[in-house]
C-alpha cells in the first residue's frame, strides 16, 4: 500500500485532476457551455380604473390587515400564499389567482422584487390637515418626489411613532408599487395628509401648537438644541434643492444635524430617521417630567 496521501479523494491533487478531466470533456464537446444571462422583462401596462398595484410580502400583508384598504384582485404563487398564511384563495373577499413568478414578472417587470405576490387595490384617500388628531409628532415633506425616498421615510415615520406624513398635492409621488415596497408595509399604518399650500399648512400647525423645524445642513443650531414645546413637526426638503425659500421663512426654526465626519449631509430618508429618533427622545423626556 502506498504512503502517498496526495492521491486520496478530496486532496488538492485530486481536485486538480478533476478540473483537468472536466476541461478535457468540455474541449471534446466543443467547449464549456456559454453563459446566457436572463433576459430582463419590462413592466407591462399599468392598472386600469385608477387602481394601484402593490407587491411584496410585507406590503401585501399590511394591506390585507388594513380594513381601509379595498383590494380588487390578487396574483400569488403557492410559496407566497403559504408565507402569507393564505390557505384557501376562494375564501378571500376578492378575486385571487394562483400563478407562477413569471406571470407577475410580466406585470411588474423582472426588476421588481415582488416575492411572488401582487394585488390591485384602490389607493388610500389622503386626509385633510384638520383631521390631524392629537398626535405630537408629524413629518412634513417639501416637494420630496423620489418614491424610494418617500417610502423609506414612511417606514421611519411609523417606526418612530409619527402620527402623520404631510405632503403637497403637487410635486409629491403618488401611491405606487415602488413607494409601497420601499415603505415595507408602513403605507397602511400612518395618516397621509395632502395640502395645496405648504406655507399655509405650516401656519395651521403653528396654530395647533406645533413647533415646526426645518432641516438644513447650514442651519444655525443643532437639532437637539432647537426642540421646545410638546408638539414637533419636522420639515424636510428635496434632495439637492433642500427647503424652498418660502418654507425656510415660515418654519419656527432652521436646524442642522451635527455630523462631525467628513460628510456633512445625509440622504433625505436617512436625515428623516435620525431627526425622528431625536424628536421622539425629546418628547418622551418632556412627557415624563
Amino acid at each position: 500500500m502506498s504512503d502517498d496521501k496526495s492521491n486520496k479523494p478530496g486532496t488538492p491533487k485530486d481536485t486538480h485532476y478533476a478540473k483537468l478531466r472536466r476541461a478535457h470533456r468540455d474541449q471534446k464537446a466543443g467547449g464549456a457551455p456559454a453563459f446566457r444571462p436572463r433576459q430582463p422583462v419590462p413592466p407591462g401596462d399599468g392598472p386600469v380604473d385608477g387602481l394601484v398595484r402593490l407587491y411584496g410580502l410585507h406590503t401585501v400583508r399590511a394591506a390585507l390587515d388594513n380594513p381601509r384598504r379595498k383590494i380588487r384582485k390578487m396574483l400569488v404563487t403557492r410559496n407566497a400564499a403559504e408565507r402569507l398564511s393564505i390557505g384557501d384563495l376562494a375564501a378571500l373577499p376578492f378575486k385571487a389567482e394562483l400563478v407562477e413568478p413569471k406571470d407577475i414578472d410580466r406585470i411588474t417587470g423582472s426588476d421588481a422584487v415582488h416575492q411572488g405576490v401582487l394585488i390591485e387595490a384602490e389607493p388610500l384617500k389622503p386626509k385633510r390637515l384638520d383631521a390631524l388628531g392629537d398626535t405630537r409628532l408629524v413629518l412634513v415633506l417639501d416637494q420630496v418626489t423620489d418614491p424610494h425616498n418617500v417610502g423609506a421615510i414612511l417606514r421611519s415615520a411609523v417606526a418612530f411613532g409619527a402620527g402623520a406624513l404631510i405632503t403637497t398635492a403637487r410635486h409629491s409621488p403618488q401611491e405606487s408599487g415602488v413607494l409601497a415596497k420601499s415603505a415595507s408595509g408602513a403605507l397602511e399604518h400612518i395618516d397621509q395628509i395632502e395640502v395645496k399650500n405648504l406655507a399655509d399648512a405650516l401656519g395651521q400647525l403653528h396654530e395647533a401648537g406645533f413647533q415646526t423645524i426645518g432641516l438644513d445642513s447650514e442651519g444655525p443650531a443643532e437639532l437637539e438644541k432647537t426642540f421646545g414645546g410638546e408638539k414637533i413637526a419636522l420639515v424636510l426638503g428635496a434632495e439637492g434643492k433642500g427647503l424652498r425659500q418660502k418654507t425656510r421663512e415660515t418654519v419656527t426654526a432652521l436646524a442642522r444635524l451635527d455630523m462631525p465626519g467628513a460628510i456633512h449631509s445625509l440622504n433625505v430618508s436617512n436625515a428623516a430617521a435620525v431627526s425622528l429618533y431625536a424628536a421622539r427622545k425629546f418628547l418622551e423626556k418632556v412627557n415624563s417630567e
